[in-house]
């Protein structure tokens, strides 16, 4: 599992210096990266894909890879205003939203807030709801799995992440570590959910496809279903040969359901 191949540009949002890598042309699509060390890596593939139908822009959150992490920024929920003034600064009309595990939920938190600049949302095994009672866990505890048992969560073949980390720089390694640190530090207590996302959901007025790797052993195919059936007129829909990380794992299949959903609702939500 390689780094995605893309090199990075640095813009400023709002004072935030943020890393961020495009693709292709046409009709954006901004893809928000997974947590629990993974970042970008692993993406090239989903990313290339995606690039012949639209132009692909993929920044590193705040506090992963190479961008900022402010001071005053602790919670999912800055991360999603965050976005929110990234799509103005560029000004991207009708983007098609992608998010994987923690970033679907930063996606799912930017579209509860506003759909203006958006045109579809795609949640990949995302995070950020409660569905179950107060003692019973939904999401595993990433930070208390070895890393065997990790990779055998994440991917249905645990194979499938290949990284060296002893072959790694010295950069690359405290990138990977901080992001890490930074995902525990916005999303430690509670645990990966936000107690009110659930009940904002609602608010997402575009079409939503919800996407989930059959063989998820991070949070089960039924807290997707949970995630559909509270956005409205949502659709859900089940990956094979997929565990956490689909986009890594069946990059071509999801990315022709993700360009299906684009190329079905067109529209312009922003005046010129």
């Amino acid at each position: 599992m390689q780094e995605l191949d893309l090199a990075p540009e640095f813009v400023e949002v709002a004072g935030v210096r943020t890393e961020l890598r495009q693709e292709g042309a046409g009709r954006p699509i901004l893809f928000l990266h997974p947590g629990m060390g993974i970042g970008l890596d692993g993406s090239s593939a989903f990313v290339r894909r995606m690039s012949e139908v639209g132009g692909v822009l993929a920044p590193s959150h705040p506090g992963f890879g190479a961008s900022e992490l402010p001071s005053w920024m602790n919670s999912v929920d800055d991360l999603a205003y965050f976005y929110l003034d990234l799509l103005d600064k560029l000004d991207l009309r009708d983007v098609v939203l992608v998010g994987a595990s923690l970033g679907g939920w930063i996606a799912a938190a930017v579209a509860v807030k506003s759909t203006a600049r958006l045109c579809s949302v795609v949640l990949l095994d995302a995070f950020g709801i409660k569905i179950s009672g107060r003692e019973t866990r939904d999401i595993a505890d990433v930070h208390a799995l070895t890393r065997t048992e990790l990779s055998r969560r994440l991917y249905a073949n645990p194979t499938a992440d290949t990284r060296d980390f002893a072959s790694f720089s010295d950069d690359r390694l405290r990138a990977i570590a901080r992001g890490r640190e930074t995902e525990a530090f916005i999303a430690w207590s509670p645990y990966m959910y936000d107690p009110k996302l659930i009940h904002r959901l609602h608010r997402i007025d575009v079409p939503t496809l919800v996407l989930w790797g059959a063989a998820d052993g991070i949070v089960a195919p039924d807290y997707g279903r949970a995630y559909a059936s509270a956005i409205p007129n949502a659709r859900f829909h089940l990956i094979d040969g997929a565990a956490h990380m689909p986009h890594i794992e069946q990059p071509i299949a999801v990315a022709a359901l993700v360009a299906s959903l684009a190329g079905f609702h067109q529209k312009s939500r922003v005046p010129a």
